[in-house]
């Protein structure tokens, strides 16, 4: 039962990480210094980044409802 609240609370500190590395109308590179080019498609840590929060937030919630059953 602790287990799965403790595995709930360091998912959400990951998702919550991964959320605000996250910058809405800029790539990752821009907080580096990059140029803020414009392009379609997630390239590299950007779409590791954005695979990881839905794959984060997924987990929370089943974490969630698990909990809730228990």
């Amino acid at each position: 039962m602790k287990i799965l609240l403790v595995f709930q609370i360091i998912i959400s500190i990951f998702l919550i990480i991964s959320i605000l590395l996250q910058q809405r109308g800029s790539g990752v590179s821009s907080i580096f210094g990059g140029e803020g080019g414009y392009y379609f498609k997630k390239r590299g840590i950007e779409k590791f980044l954005f695979f990881s929060t839905i794959f984060l937030s997924v987990a929370f919630i089943a974490l969630s409802l698990l909990n809730f059953l228990k």
